[in-house]
């Protein structure tokens, strides 16, 4: 069962490496950084925000993300 995310914690979350929003998109467990092409695991609730833990994101991917009707962005708004 995924446990999506807290909005009170991705209100506080941003990219560690240029700080800037990410991409939550619950239901691929990941938090996609559209300016550096990168994802963060989300495992058991809890984002895996280490950037030598990042993986790559390819055009198709990324097009996913951006098609997921519940993706939502970080950060106060």
């Amino acid at each position: 069962l995924l446990m999506p995310l807290d909005s009170f914690l991705l209100d506080l979350l941003e990219d560690p490496v240029d700080h800037g929003a990410l991409l939550y998109v619950p239901s691929m467990d990941v938090l996609f950084n559209p300016r550096l092409h990168i994802a963060y695991e989300v495992r058991d609730s809890i984002p895996v925000m280490l950037p030598d833990e990042s993986r790559s994101v390819d055009e198709e991917e990324e097009r996913s993300f951006n098609d997921d009707p519940d993706a939502r962005l970080t950060g106060l708004r």
